[in-house]
Parts: structure tokens; sequence; C-alpha cells
């Protein structure tokens, strides 16, 4: 569905794309992970035709977007949610689209009620919150019925009852063969939501998994309490084992049953002892050097 090959960006002396290569499966919801400035939104903006790569390829059904003969049935794309005149309405904005694209205005209503706002159809865009602009742009992203979505920080803006829609519609797009790419921050919601997951930094891939191997690469957190907390720092300490925390709370990143061996060794009594899950977001600082999204 999605295929990028030794892709390159370069702008003047700054390279936002380094050598870049990954491919998107049909029928499975990819998430495009990267610290800011890693090259996620100029790399979509390569696969949309917005952008010319250096060299290298991004290709949609292995052609690139201005080759596609009808693109808005291939992809629709949501990039930012700014993009409206402010005193047109919602509706008026979603059929001029429509006429653009050789799409009927009753594909207009039809999706401003499937997206939850047909009540605010009639009102200006400008005085839509971010929330309404972002569910306006995924009625845009769906006009043509494509087969894949691309979008970048779809979420932002978004009430909880709005995320949880977003959730369910991309869960089910997925689920009728369809495909979605989709660069987020919130890495607690793409945990939810993704098959799996690129990561890129500075321009290159670091890692292509999905999300449960991802997160198995990554190191979880082993709490304690104990009221000999001192003590049991001390001895774990002297077997080599890093512990930190406060008061009678230690925490350290070796196993639990590790941690329960040297405290039982040196006669500690412990009244916690549990094992956090790694998480997406541990595996992703770990692979980015602890950079931000």
């Amino acid at each position: 569905m999605i295929e990028v090959a030794d892709l390159h960006k370069r702008y003047r002396k700054a390279t936002a794309v380094d050598g870049l290569s990954f491919r998107v499966p049909a029928a499975r919801i990819t998430a495009f992970l990267g610290p800011n400035g890693a090259g996620k939104t100029t790399t979509l903006r390569i696969l949309l035709g917005l952008v010319r790569a250096t060299s290298g390829s991004a290709m949609i059904d292995g052609k690139a977007y201005r080759e596609l003969a009808e693109p808005v049935r291939h992809v629709g794309a949501v990039l930012e949610a700014s993009n409206y005149h402010p005193k047109r309405s919602g509706r008026s904005h979603l059929r001029v689209l429509c006429t653009a694209t050789g799409l009927p205005w009753s594909r207009a209503d039809e999706l401003l009620e499937f997206v939850g706002i047909a009540n605010a159809a009639g009102r200006a865009v400008g005085g839509y919150s971010l929330g309404m602009r972002q569910r306006l742009s995924v009625a845009g992203a769906l006009l043509g019925d494509p087969q894949l979505l691309v979008l970048d920080e779809p979420a932002n803006g978004l009430d909880p009852e709005g995320i949880r829609w977003l959730r369910d519609f991309l869960r089910a797009f997925a689920a009728g063969g369809k495909t979605v790419f989709i660069s987020s921050h919130v890495l607690g919601e793409v945990e939810q939501l993704a098959d799996e997951v690129v990561i890129i930094h500075r321009g290159r891939l670091v890692a292509h998994q999905s999300v449960a191997d991802l997160r198995a690469r990554a190191v979880g957190a082993t709490r304690i309490r104990s009221p000999d907390a001192a003590r049991l720092r001390e001895a774990l300490g002297r077997a080599g084992i890093d512990a930190e925390g406060e008061g009678d709370r230690l925490s350290t990143s070796a196993p639990a049953e590790r941690v329960g061996e040297v405290a039982a060794a040196d006669g500690i009594v412990l009244h916690e002892l549990t094992a956090d899950a790694p998480s997406l977001e541990e595996a992703f600082l770990e692979l980015t050097a602890g950079e931000s999204l």
C-alpha cells in the first residue's frame, strides 16, 4: 500500500530525511512516530505530492501520488486543521471539495452527519472549535471513500468522546480491509490503536515492529516497598543493581525475581514487589535517546 525507498530530502545544509525506507501493509493501522524534527511531516508531505524528494521514492499502490488516476479514491489525508476559508461554512467547504473531485454534493451532507457536526454544517468554519475543524478534516479525507488514510495528529483538539469516536472509526476502517497511516504524539492512544509502529529519528528509520514486539524491547520498572528500604538499596548495590527512591519505596530496572532473591538472602521484609509492564513510551524514549515527541 505505502512503500518508501531510500528517501532523502535536504533543505540547503539541513537534512530532513536521510535514506528512509519502510513499507506499510494494507488492512493495518500503522503509527508513524519520531521526536520533533525527526522528518515525519516532511515524509508525509512527500508521500502526498506536496514536497519533492531530493532522491528516493514514496509510493502509494506502486505509484507516486501525482501519477494516481483518481487520487481522492486512493488516499484521504488530514495534515492540519487550518486549511479553510474562515467565512465559508462547513457544508460549503466540503461542497467545494466535492465539485473539485467530481463527487455529488450529497456526499458532503452524508459525511457531515457521519463525523458528528451536521448541526454546525451551516456555520462559518472560523467559529468552529479545533475539535470540530478536525472532524471536518476527517470528513474531507473520506469524500472519495479512499482505501488509505494518512493522518497527522488527527486527535488534536478532540475531547474524550471525540477521541473514542476516532479510535472506533479507524479500527472499523482497517477491519474493512483498508489502511491507516497515522502520525501522533499521544503514545498512550497509539498503543491502544496501532497494529505496528514505524519510528524515525533524525530522518532515519530506527524501528518498524508490531506494538507488542516493540514493548518487549523496553525495560520495565520494578517497584518495591519495604520498611527497610535503605538496607535493601545497599544490598541491591552490592549485587550490581541500581535502585532509586525515597522513604520506604524504591524503583529499579532489575527483574522482580532478582530483587526478591536479594531481599530474601539478606532477610529483608518486602511489603510490595511489583513488575510494571514496559510501555510504548519507554520503548520510544530508549530508541530516540530520550527525545520527546
